[in-house]
């Protein structure tokens, strides 16, 4: 069994020796390992089912299916290929590899918040596990989406295929396209958190994300151009509407957050080398306090209880 190095070592700050980190490190490394290991062999006897499933999109749209050999809109249609005596075997081993990695996802993440955690504070934390439920869903949304618009951008593109030509679609190249879109749209639906991220940090406020609009826009719809599968028009939209929808919802979130900052610290939008204003509306000081008048010095005592004014001592008014 793979025993922790925290649980050896007793320390509310989770402080350890260098060696012990290592051993920390490597067994948590050597669990996430074991838990993607098992799922992909369940999931090689269930790659058949997780094939079909990623081969629908376009099989429905493209796919030479019911012995038809054209699309919907005449073209002639794709057929599924392997190439070599070793290619369904590779492919095979490619998606069980892929489903196993996905399926254990809860565990690694946990492997790898559980190293993390102990070396945070108590607010860095909230922090983390607030963008780690964010960022689930949101990876989720832009693979969803990736997966749903590729029957329609497979047929826009399929649709150039002059008439006297047949399309091959070799399965190995298709599933590293489809596999190089869920990752990054999925990480193209996680901007938003790094806008929050920088704004929650203090590099910048809301008020500028809001002035960079414009110039947002258009590198969010350029770099929608180059992530489709060809930049076709309709794929470009369906990716570049949803990210700058985000992007004014963290906008919003930074314009809030900064109000907040404001109320608790008016000086909290100050940069490093500029001055904070000062307050120099007067304010009452209360009560006066009386004061018990200090003792004469003893040549003044003389003088002044002989009714004769300061005795004066080498031309000064007091011996000192």
């Amino acid at each position: 069994m793979l025993k922790s190095a925290r649980k050896q070592v007793k320390d509310d700050e989770g402080r350890m020796p260098l060696a012990e980190h290592l051993r920390e490190l490597r067994n948590r490394l050597l669990k996430s390992v074991l838990a993607i290991v098992v799922m992909v062999v369940v999931a090689a006897f269930y790659q058949r089912e997780i094939f079909r499933f990623l081969m629908q999109p376009i099989l429905s749209s493209v796919g030479c299916v019911d012995g038809a050999v054209t699309m919907r809109n005449g073209k002639p249609c794709a057929s599924m290929t392997t190439n070599g005596l070793l290619s369904p075997f590779t492919i095979a081993l490619k998606v069980s590899l892929m489903a196993g990695v996905l399926i254990a996802t809860p565990v690694w993440l946990y492997q790898l918040w559980a190293f993390v955690a102990p070396g945070l504070h108590r607010t860095e934390k909230r922090y983390s596990l607030a963008f780690v439920a964010a960022g689930v869903p949101l990876f989720a949304g832009g693979a969803y989406l990736a997966y749903a618009i590729l029957p329609q951008t497979a047929e826009i593109m399929l649709s150039f295929t002059p008439d006297d030509a047949q399309n091959l679609l070799p399965l190995d190249d298709y599933l590293d396209l489809i596999t190089r879109m869920v990752i990054v749209f999925g990480l193209a639906f996680e901007l938003p958190l790094l806008l929050i991220l920088l704004n929650i940090t203090g590099v910048i406020t809301g008020a500028r994300m809001l002035r960079w609009w414009r110039g947002m826009l258009v590198g969010l719809t350029a770099f929608a151009a180059i992530a489709t599968p060809g930049g076709e028009p309709i794929s470009m939209l369906l990716l570049a509407g949803p990210l700058a929808v985000l992007y004014f919802v963290a906008v919003a979130f930074s314009l809030l957050n900064d109000k907040r900052r404001q109320r608790n610290n008016p000086d909290a939008e100050l940069d490093a080398d500029e001055a904070s204003e000062l307050d120099l509306t007067p304010e009452s000081i209360g009560e006066i306090e009386a004061v018990s008048a200090s003792r004469a010095l003893p040549g003044q005592a003389t003088g002044e209880s002989a009714g004769a004014g300061p005795k004066q001592l080498n031309g000064y008014d007091d011996i000192t």
